[in-house]
């Protein structure tokens, strides 16, 4: 059986519940642990009572070592503190032989196996974040993506997840240094520092707006896929990584920075968005006053020169269908 984890906030309900929605229909065998992290999380989840669903709570979780520079983070560099202390936790009570951590905001089109398959012997897989050449910013964010992490219960993976949780325990904060930012840019030497480092070579491991502009996305028989523009590779895309997706209180969808196609737009965005408010739906079926979708002012208007804003009901490339928004 799969070990997979997570955690998320209130805010980042409809993502959480749309990523394991996509998960259970990609994946037979699984358990996706889920950190909820804070009491209304905690209570929603527990309500809907999830097949393949553990969850663990902060009071549960949180030691001494966390609780000793909880207050020395913001609510975002807290989360990614935590990131290699809930694939320890994890490790620790529940003994699987591999855990995998992935974004709350990440969602799947395929089996997530082929990816799992890349480790063999190895101990630990990481992602890379394939920056489009012309918008790289591995520099200044780091090589790799913590997005979809794998880790062996084996001494090697132990010991770079031990020396990983110390690490953000002891730096953790969205600055960028030479060596540092939050709990990602730590990656860039594992393959150096430590033995049985895998880099997944799947490049549908990880699409994502930051290196879609190289693909050609199509569909095929329902899915969809990519192909390469400079090799004609063709590849399923297993997940793929909505980071920047932001609800504003003005009735828009912020995409982010990034160019994205209309094929892109119609075939990712627009089916995620939609899942995005079904779920939302039900949630607030249940509390009304329920803000599962994290909703907040943008703070990018006029800034960015490759925003895209869509409104839910009179926009352009009419993202929303008038049935897909919510009035409650």
């Amino acid at each position: 059986m799969h070990a997979f984890c997570t955690l998320f906030r209130t805010n980042y309900l409809t993502r959480g519940l749309a990523m394991y929605e996509s998960l259970k229909d990609c994946c037979d065998y699984f358990n996706l642990f889920i950190l909820a992290f804070d009491d209304t999380c905690l209570k929603v989840l527990a309500a809907l009572d999830l097949p393949h669903v553990t969850l663990i709570s902060m009071r549960e979780f949180e030691d001494e070592a966390l609780l000793n520079v909880k207050q020395t983070r913001s609510d975002a560099e807290y989360c990614y503190t935590c990131t290699p202390s809930l694939i320890h936790y994890v490790m620790e009570k529940y003994e699987p032989e591999i855990c995998t951590y992935i974004d709350a905001d990440t969602y799947f089109y395929a089996s997530p196996q082929a990816l799992l398959d890349e480790l063999q012997h190895d101990s630990v897989m990481i992602t890379e974040h394939r920056y489009t050449p012309n918008i790289n910013r591995a520099r200044k964010f780091g090589k790799y993506c913590v997005q979809f992490n794998s880790f062996r219960r084996d001494a090697a993976g132990l010991k770079v997840l031990q020396w990983w949780r110390e690490a953000c325990i002891d730096w953790c904060y969205v600055k960028v240094e030479k060596s540092r930012y939050a709990d990602q840019k730590y990656l860039d030497d594992w393959t150096t520092r430590f033995e049985g480092v895998h880099v997944m070579q799947h490049p549908g491991g990880g699409v994502a707006p930051w290196n879609v502009q190289q693909y050609d996305v199509f569909e095929k028989s329902g899915k969809p896929f990519c192909r390469d523009k400079k090799t004609g590779e063709v590849f399923e895309i297993i997940f793929y990584h909505f980071q920047q997706l932001v609800f504003t209180n003005d009735g828009k969808v912020d995409l982010g920075i990034y160019e994205l196609s209309d094929n892109v737009i119609r075939l990712l965005y627009k089916p995620y968005i939609r899942h995005l408010n079904r779920v939302q739906a039900a949630l607030r079926k249940r509390d009304a006053s329920l803000d599962p979708q994290g909703s907040s002012h943008t703070r990018r208007d006029q800034q960015m020169p490759h925003m895209y804003l869509y409104r839910k009901l009179t926009n352009t490339y009419n993202v929303l269908d008038e049935t897909d928004v919510l009035t409650s």
